[in-house]
């Protein structure tokens, strides 16, 4: 840090012309960000996507629909209705842009005297039809009572919106952030700092993830989740640089006081982001695109942050010196630090009673845990007001409430399917499926031409008059040595049985090979994918995290104890959000958890509390050296740093928690989820948990085999 802190001194103004330049080259990138964004990131390299390529590839069914909302108008005959589906479908016909339309007119299932809906087909996927889906609109724009959704359409309008929420976001909790800095530092000068800084941090990291999107798939949340995870960072670092800047300026000179700064200060901010991009990084074991790409934006905004706070910050600070005091709004009080000193003694006198309330506290929050409910946000993370939010929510209650689920079984056998034993073997596998309980039906050659028996189809298709309408019918099922079998089952697609029967399938002993796909199929890949692999994600947080900490504060029992109170505050969060968004209180749209945010939330929290831990305990620690005494490093430790581990705190708080008033639900959730889980850190953990656990351990907290007690001299 010495050398860094030379370097700094010696080049501020070259390094601050650095940052410029890649401020100003970067910026067209970072505009470009939203349109590379492709996709909700739910997707995974398993059985679902090899099936779905094999219906699109070998049996030549659409991979993307845009679904077309057809509704009766007040006045509306029937015959009218039906021509204004007819005009409507035309109007699309007539692009010559699809790959088959499925008419209300013509499926009798599409079609009810009040509604209806067709199908547009696309043979590319739903991130290639941004072209097709904006023809479609201008197309039926101003006609009444039709109405777009499905899939593309779903995805496009999750980007505007994510756009809207991030326009919103900044505006309530830059503003807020300013406030509490100007509270914190009464300086405008040092208020501004540490905003510019996290200003430039995000632009520069969406300018690299733009690049990085030319080459990869990147979810459409990473336009919210990076900018979150950057501002806050940003500023807190920036936050904790600044305030202890100005004390060591007081008593050295400016060049001296930055040197001091880069090596406290500078070495708590490398810990604490050194642990933030581990928790991102372990995100990158869950084989899920959008875990992927967050884990990359993440430690991408992570990396940037790190680097702006321990080098274009003391820049400017060298060159502001003084200054950084400068058009003073709020007088700093001389005593601040003496309220927070009472309290901190108060604590430490009645260690036991405030440490078992602080835990009962947390333990009120984490039971409605067992309750959680999570689910892929899909149209419903939409705010209620989209057009394909609406469409679909009507479609799905007119056709598909309680109408079970669909799962296509792929069989591949080495020889002919048409044969006499490849029939037999189809019909086999048909009847064993139609047998299951949970099966509702079975769609093959045999349900299609009403055959009872191979024997029957066989000699079916002997006749040559009955063998030419089998075999248009045939290629729909067959193709080469692959049988392609439509499951409808009785469950829905998103129910744990259906999940269920899917799995037991998949290890089910079989003649030949079996493969699965399907919205259930799609389900189980992914919670199975969160499942398997969370815990050892969350196990690399935890380990990694210890050893750091370990590293950093030359304690066994810090790092463990740091880590029991995480995972509790954690924890605690989630119970909260349960009662938030699924029994919907405080006027939210109830709703089920989005999957993603337990391990969002542990992954970036886990790390960002850390940043407060290592703050404070690095503080404590020096008053340890210095005193030799546990109880004094605490009440000095807890009292130096609690107001501007507050304050930063608060800053993030704002800042994630602007998220709330956000329109996407999932961004809303883990906005809402950080916020949460930073206050009961800042308060509950850091003012209560913290000063009576270390009270309690006394000397052990510093305890670490194998070293010899250091030998305290200034005592």
């Amino acid at each position: 840090m010495r050398k860094l802190s030379n370097m700094i001194v010696r080049y501020r103004v070259y390094l601050v012309a650095v940052w410029v330049l890649l401020l100003l080259g970067l910026s067209a990138s970072a505009l470009k960000l939203p349109s590379v964004l492709k996709g909700d990131g739910f997707e995974t390299e398993g059985e679902f996507k090899t099936v779905e390529n094999e219906l699109n590839e070998t049996f030549h069914r659409s991979s993307t629909n845009v679904l077309i909302l057809f509704e009766k108008q007040r006045g509306q005959s029937g015959e009218e209705f039906k021509r204004s589906i007819s005009d409507g479908l035309s109007a699309v016909e007539n692009l010559h842009i699809d790959n088959g339309i499925l008419s209300p007119l013509k499926e009798d299932k599409l079609f009810k005297p009040e509604i209806a809906y067709a199908s547009i087909q696309f043979d590319k996927s739903k991130d290639e039809v941004k072209y097709e889906t904006d023809q479609i609109k201008k197309a039926l724009e101003g006609r009444k009572g039709i109405s777009i959704t499905g899939t593309p359409i779903v995805v496009d309008d999750m980007n505007k919106a994510s756009q809207e929420d991030l326009k919103r976001a900044k505006l309530i909790g830059l503003p807020v952030a300013l406030i509490v800095l100007l509270l914190a530092f009464g300086s405008l000068a040092a208020s501004v700092i540490p905003i510019l800084i996290g200003g430039i941090t995000v632009v520069i990291s969406f300018g690299i993830l733009s690049f990085l999107g030319d080459r990869m798939q990147l979810s459409v949340f990473v336009l919210n989740v990076i900018p979150m995870v950057g501002l806050s960072l940003s500023i807190d670092f920036a936050l904790l640089f600044i305030n202890r800047f100005r004390e060591e300026l007081k008593k050295n000179s400016r060049d001296e006081a930055v040197k001091i700064t880069i090596k406290t200060a500078g070495k708590s901010i490398l810990f604490s982001a050194l642990c933030v991009f581990i928790g991102l990084a372990a995100m990158m074991v869950i084989d899920i695109n959008i875990f992927q790409t967050v884990a990359i934006g993440g430690m991408v905004v992570v990396a940037v942050s790190v680097l702006s706070a321990l080098t274009l910050l003391p820049s400017f600070l060298v060159i502001l010196g003084s200054n950084i005091n400068k058009w003073m709004i709020l007088k700093p009080k001389t005593n601040q630090n003496d309220g927070w000193r009472k309290f901190a003694g108060h604590v430490m006198k009645h260690p036991i009673i405030i440490g078992v309330t602080a835990f009962v506290i947390l333990l009120i929050g984490i039971l409605p845990v067992s309750g959680m409910k999570l689910a892929i946000p899909e149209v419903d993370a939409l705010p209620a007001h989209y057009e394909s939010r609406k469409a679909m929510d009507k479609i799905e209650e007119a056709f598909h409430a309680g109408k079970g689920s669909i799962a296509y079984v792929v069989a591949e056998r080495p020889g002919n399917w048409r044969d006499e034993a490849g029939l037999k073997d189809m019909k086999k596998l048909v009847d064993r499926l139609k047998e299951d309980a949970a099966v509702s039906s079975v769609e093959s050659i045999y349900s299609i031409t009403r055959m009872e028996s191979s024997e029957q189809l066989l000699n079916a298709m002997n006749n040559p008059q009955l063998n030419r309408s089998i075999q248009r019918y045939m290629g729909q099922f067959i193709s080469g040595d692959k049988l392609l079998l439509t499951v409808t089952l009785k469950e829905e697609e998103k129910s744990a049985a259906a999940k269920d029967w899917i799995r037991t399938w998949s290890k089910a002993d079989w003649d030949y090979p079996l493969q699965f796909g399907g919205g259930v199929k799609f389900y189980q890949e992914i919670f199975d994918e969160i499942y398997n692999k969370a815990a050892l994600g969350f196990s690399i947080i935890l380990l990694s995290t210890f050893f750091i900490l370990m590293a950093a504060f030359r304690s066994v029992v810090i790092p463990l104890k740091a880590i029991a109170m995480n995972i509790l505050g954690l924890t605690s969060t989630f119970g909260i959000l349960v009662w938030l968004f699924q029994e919907g209180h405080f006027g939210l749209e109830s709703s089920d958890i989005a999957l993603m945010l337990p391990v969002f939330v542990f992954s970036l929290v886990f790390g960002l509390s850390m940043d407060y831990e290592v703050f404070l305990i690095s503080r404590i620690q020096e008053m340890y050296k210095k005193t030799g005494d546990n109880d004094i490093a605490t009440v000095e430790g807890l009292a130096s740093t609690s107001k501007i581990i507050t304050s930063a705190a608060l800053i993030m708080i704002v800042i994630t928690g602007a998220f709330a008033f956000t329109g996407v639900t999932p961004v809303k959730q883990i906005g809402i989820g950080i916020a949460i889980a930073i206050l009961i850190d800042a308060t509950i953990i850091r003012i209560l948990l913290v000063p009576s656990l270390m009270k309690l351990l006394g000397d052990l907290n510093w305890w670490m085999p194998f070293r010899k007690k250091q030998k305290i001299t200034d005592h």
